[in-house]
């Protein structure tokens, strides 16, 4: 373990060296919270980083923040996009947040919650200059939804997902590529613009303060695209993947063979190769401005490697893949790097999700949490920097709907017992699977004890319903095609209605004020009409017990 001298930031240590805690210059004044770094892969495979045994992607810089920090082995994101962003940038539960079955697509005109407090808000109060390069992901319809009305002072990137690698960064053919609200046509491969976009802003930061900058890739995302040398890198790569034991997902892989369809494998690690090498360009960038001892620096991927045949990702020995609630989906590469405060080389094996990311960085950093909603999440850097045990007693949820629309893949787990559910919803019934898995004991998912433990799965399938309750009835539901007839606008920097052109208050529906409470109740296992609930039984039926009912 680092020992206490250790952990003093290096400011710290150097005043010692000069016998006065005295006059300090601005930069070393900065040095009293660390900086923050957090990279975001999207799609990336347990199996295809070099720390994890892969010999053929190249991932040196991943590889690099492994050794000279902590492996979170059991990181878990959920199984799909913007859930995750959700849950990260707020500490919160997507299902509460109605950002949980499906991802924002850009015919929606929904996001998170204007009233919910994201991470960079608290950076920022706390004397942090902010930014973010890269894919939000979290609503565009309102300027309400963007980046810079969340805390973030600079933001150089995407509103949606799929712009593509290439120019001209287009989504439904309108161009999405911003600086702070201008469109801009920077020409080059995506990957390596957002690695120099980072990379400028550390050097060219105000050194009086520090930073929090969040880098959300689109890599290794589809439709994939790499550099002709990249390409050329990895052409002979063999697909030589095992099942990932999910139906839809080898189902997929076997129709792509049986078609004559070339392996997406080969493309998949060129792109990879390509996230690891922009993740290497903020590394150095760190290193040559002399702050990457007191620079925190946490990757992880939005969910688990998109396993089917056009994703190309690996996650074998974990079971399934993006969109699942197997392993595969669910539990992500990461790794966290804090040379003055974590030991290199150590691994943390407590559970630890998305959700817990809020906590976690504020409490290392020092940093006061502004948010005024409960957390969800809770803070692991003790078991981070100390290798103290956190165990997880309280059930955690994920779910998807993607992607198929009425099939939904439901978990709920703790360090004991797992259970999944897969739900076939028809138009007159529904059918459901369920998985139940000693998790600590079976981690790759083998054994499936549901008949064998009937009364586990009652239980923890009465909490999945509980949970599930919690999603407002406007909540994000899987839709790959817009309603009939929608246009996407020429650019993506128009769309966002902006701010001034809105009324103060969020609107409040249809329903009259004197029966929300009563069609809340009506409502029961549809979900909240009310918007942050926790739902419990009343008179047999579901009620709203805080928040917005107990008030209005």
């Amino acid at each position: 373990m680092p020992s206490p001298v250790r952990r003093l930031a290096p400011w710290l240590l150097a005043a010692f060296a000069l016998g006065t805690f005295g006059a300090l210059s601005a930069a070393a004044t900065a040095a009293e919270h660390p900086n923050v770094i957090i990279f975001l892969a999207d799609d990336l495979g347990w199996a295809d980083v070099g720390y994890h045994g892969e010999e053929v992607i190249e991932t040196p810089s991943i590889d690099r923040i492994a050794a000279e920090g902590v492996q979170l082995d059991r990181f878990y994101s959920t199984p799909i996009c913007s859930p995750t962003r959700a849950a990260l940038m707020t500490g919160r539960d997507p299902m509460r947040l109605g950002v949980a079955y499906g991802v924002i697509m850009p015919w929606m005109t929904n996001g998170v919650h204007p009233s919910e407090h994201f991470m960079p808000e608290s950076f920022k109060a706390a004397g942090y200059q902010t930014a973010m390069v890269g894919k939000w992901h979290l609503g565009h319809a309102q300027e309400t939804y963007t980046p810079r009305a969340r805390g973030f002072d600079h933001f150089y990137g995407h509103l949606h997902t799929e712009v593509g690698y290439f120019p001209p960064f287009d989504n439904q053919g309108g161009i999405d590529f911003q600086r702070n609200g201008e469109t801009i046509t920077d020409e080059g491969y995506e990957t390596f613009l957002l690695g120099r976009e980072a990379a400028r802003y550390v050097r060219e930061r105000d050194e009086s303060k520090p930073f929090f900058l969040y880098v959300p890739f689109i890599a290794p995302h589809t439709p994939l695209e790499a550099p002709d040398d990249l390409l050329e890198k990895y052409a002979d790569m063999d697909d030589d993947r095992k099942p990932a034991r999910s139906q839809q997902t080898d189902d997929s892989r076997r129709i792509a063979r049986l078609t004559l369809q070339p392996s997406a494998r080969p493309v998949y690690a060129a792109v990879v190769d390509a996230m690891d090498q922009s993740i290497g360009m903020v590394l150095d960038a760190l290193d040559e401005e002399g702050i990457a001892e007191d620079t925190i620096v946490l990757f992880f991927s939005d969910n688990g490697g998109a396993a089917y045949a056009t994703g190309g990702a690996d996650n074998v020995p974990l079971r399934g893949g993006k969109g699942d609630t197997f392993e595969g989906g669910i539990r992500v590469v990461s790794v966290m790097r804090w040379p003055a405060a974590i030991e290199a080389g150590s691994k943390m094996d407590s559970i630890m999700s998305a959700m817990d990311v809020f906590p976690t960085i504020t409490e290392a950093a020092g940093v006061e949490r502004r948010n005024e909603f409960e957390l969800d999440g809770r803070s692991l850097w003790p078991a981070i920097a100390d290798g103290r045990k956190m165990p997880r007693n309280e059930l955690l949820f994920f779910a998807s709907e993607t992607p198929i629309r009425g099939t939904f893949n439901i978990t709920a787990f703790d360090d004991e017992w797992k259970l999944i559910q897969r739900i076939d919803q028809g138009l007159l019934s529904a059918e459901v699977k369920s998985y139940l898995f000693r998790i600590g004991e079976d981690p790759y998912e083998r054994n499936n004890l549901a008949e064998a433990h009937p009364d586990v799965v009652q239980r923890m399938a009465e909490e999945i319903h509980a949970w599930r309750m919690m999603h407002p009835l406007s909540g994000t539901r899987h839709a790959l095609v817009p309603p009939p007839g929608w246009r996407a606008p020429l650019d993506w920097v128009d769309y966002p209605i902006p701010i001034e052109k809105l009324q103060d208050e969020t609107a409040r529906g249809m329903a009259p004020d004197h029966a929300r409470r009563i069609l809340d109740m009506q409502h029961g296992e549809a979900g909240r009409l009310l918007y942050d609930c926790e739902p419990f039984e009343f008179l047999g039926g579901g009620w709203c017990a805080g928040g917005e009912a107990l008030f209005k």
